[in-house]
């Protein structure tokens, strides 16, 4: 019995993907750290109900996400053990049932609903906190739902770029000063970007169980060759945006922080144009230094501005 009750736990822990909370988490930071160090604004209470309703919007879309890709995801783990796609496999074990995700995932819209409601009327964070908060609940929950189904559609990798790029950073910016500072505009492009990429390449492992399931994500409609050019522009256009952000009145220090993940995202590229992609084991090291990219694009940004 327990052994039951760790497992279950273990599962639940698993099930919310907590290690991948931080490429939302770190572009709020930055949000609220730029109300901070430009206007002089911060109310603690409300980060923390900010910080708050974004986990309850990722787990909504983990939730959701295991609950609609079932199919694909048991297809997946008969192929690869790539711990970066194919979902979390606790549904798919049994550890997990299916409709407890589900109910999960739309309690967890609707408590960061509630958060979003109490922060724009009883903390008055502005008039537009509550459409902030629905421009990355309602694409974070229909990413995987049905009907609508972003990730089908071929456009889910382009609302994951918005939800995880300017959205966190403008709305942790927002709450905290009622307005949203112009550089924010370029600075969430690299993070876009970066974020973008980091879902395309981790449909490549899954390719063979998403083309079967006919789940018609970016990778599906361009195939793999197409799929591999498109990574590599978008790529070197996190590392450009990045590089250029002095030119827009981000402290030139910037660079520095960030000329590691530079290294690191070229040399992803070289991998790439390599096809060493292909090889399952290397691919999920590039998988997982993918994301260290997307961290550092935000980490390098707060500690130009420390």
């Amino acid at each position: 019995m327990q052994n039951t009750i760790k497992q279950t736990l273990l599962g639940w822990i698993t099930l919310s993907r907590p290690p991948f909370h931080i490429v939302g988490i770190l572009p709020f930071l930055l949000g609220t750290f730029l109300a901070y160090r430009t206007a002089g604004a911060f109310n603690p209470e409300v980060f923390v109900l900010g910080v708050v309703g974004v986990m309850l919007i990722m787990l909504s879309t983990h939730h959701a996400g295991e609950y609609f890709d079932y199919q694909e995801d048991l297809m997946a783990s008969r192929l690869h053990n790539n711990q970066f796609a194919g979902g979390t496999r606790v549904i798919v074990k049994g550890i997990i049932n299916p409709r407890v995700a589900r109910w999960t995932s739309i309690i967890a819209f609707f408590i960061a609903l509630v958060i979003g409601i109490v922060l724009q009327f009883v903390y008055e964070t502005g008039p537009y906190t509550l459409l902030l908060g629905c421009l990355g609940a309602f694409p974070g929950f229909f990413y995987s739902t049905e009907p609508i189904r972003l990730v089908k559609r071929g456009v889910g990798e382009l609302f994951i770029g918005f939800c995880y790029g300017w959205l966190p950073v403008a709305s942790s910016y927002y709450i905290q000063t009622a307005a949203i500072l112009p550089i924010i505009h370029w600075m969430w492009l690299p993070i876009g970007f970066s974020i973008f990429n980091v879902i395309l390449l981790n449909e490549f492992p899954d390719y063979e169980a998403d083309v079967a399931t006919g789940k018609k994500n970016l990778l599906y409609r361009t195939g793999k060759s197409r799929g591999k050019f498109v990574y590599i522009v978008f790529n070197l256009l996190t590392c450009l945006t990045m590089l250029l952000s002095p030119c827009f009145g981000v402290p030139f220090k910037v660079v520095y922080f960030y000329l590691p993940f530079t290294a690191v995202a070229l040399f992803i590229v070289y991998q790439m144009l390599k096809n060493r992609h292909e090889d399952p084991r290397r691919l999920e090291v590039l998988c997982g230094l993918n994301i260290a990219v997307n961290i550092g694009t935000s980490l390098a940004y707060i500690l130009a501005y420390w």
